[in-house]
């Protein structure tokens, strides 16, 4: 049988420990900008995208939409590491790739040109290469195909859909932004709205007021950032996480404030919206990355600059 993964331990990094870390996986297509590439892959094979990456592998790919997220996170290992240098608790990358280690080569070299940390590089010859995250400890995944997202979200790991734009790299520190239902929180509220609308969905929230609302995707991901977080006092920290959304803080802000109390997640900064676009909010806020199920916020982030990834 044929070896479907193949795994490049980058030994200029430090190797963390999976069982304490926070492992993100990202894709080739999330980290650096391979849309000319993954064009020619599409058009004219397998064969020719190779031919194309091994006479290329000395020229660095440009930086994609989790690029500065990425670099973002390796500073906050950086200021861990600086207080503590025996932690453990560390953020985690690594690289997942459909294509063969051949045409890997300029992934790895595009990774060193740029300075990431980026532990192993996993090419993965087989269709579903989700089934290879849980094995690593995965905690986030971030692809530019929709069909590793929702099979990574079946898998129980947290992940969302990456769309390729120019980003500006924002400084540091981490800044880290969550949407609310169907993100952090489950859908149980989204659904009462679209069958009740906005009057039910008020009325179902305020009769539900002490009852912490369901788990979405993306918390266990949140609560290890919530975690790190913690080992800073919030003045010096290199992690700021934000909630921004479309519930009223009026009608529906006190049922969020009282769930993410009672799964002891800090949250630097809370907006309710009561439905406005986010765009605004975010181009003020200038997050890493920006998770949200609704593609009208996505659209509303992305015009204003602001990396993002849908959660299907």
């Amino acid at each position: 049988m044929a070896e479907l993964e193949s795994t490049v331990i980058n030994t200029n990094v430090k190797q963390k420990d999976p069982s304490t870390a926070l492992v993100i996986a990202v894709t080739t297509r999330a980290i650096f900008n391979l849309e000319e590439e993954h064009k020619l892959y599409l058009e004219k094979g397998k064969e020719e995208y190779t031919r194309h990456q091994q006479a290329n592998q000395d020229k660095p790919l440009p930086p994609g939409t989790a690029f500065a997220f990425i670099q973002a996170v390796q500073y906050v290992n950086k200021k861990i590491l600086e207080s503590n240098p025996a932690e453990r608790d560390l953020f985690d990358i690594l690289v997942l790739s459909n294509n063969s280690p051949e045409s890997g080569v300029r992934i790895i070299n595009s990774a060193k040109h740029y300075g990431l940390e980026i532990s192993k590089f996993c090419f993965v010859s087989d269709e579903d290469s989700t089934q290879y995250l849980k094995s690593h400890g995965v905690k986030l995944f971030l692809s530019a195909d929709r069909t590793d997202v929702c099979n990574a979200l079946r898998r129980g790991v947290s992940a969302a859909l990456v769309f390729q734009q120019e980003v500006q790299a924002p400084s540091t520190p981490l800044r880290v932004v969550f949407d609310g239902d169907a993100v952090l929180f489950s859908d149980e509220t989204d659904q009462i709205f679209q069958e009740q609308g906005l009057e039910g969905a008020v009325q179902y929230e305020r009769a539900m007021e002490a009852v912490p609302i369901g788990e979405g995707p993306l918390k266990a991901f949140a609560m290890h950032l919530g975690k790190m977080r913690k080992k800073f006092g919030q003045e010096k920290s290199p992690i700021r996480t934000y909630l921004v959304t479309a519930r009223s803080g009026r009608d529906m802000g006190i049922r969020a404030i009282k769930t993410l109390r009672e799964w002891g997640l800090p949250i630097d900064e809370a907006f309710f919206m009561d439905g406005a676009p986010k765009g605004p909010i975010l181009a003020q806020i200038q997050p890493h990355i920006f998770f949200d199920d609704g593609l009208h916020n996505i659209q509303g982030a992305q015009n204003v600059g602001v990396p993002s990834a849908w959660v299907p």
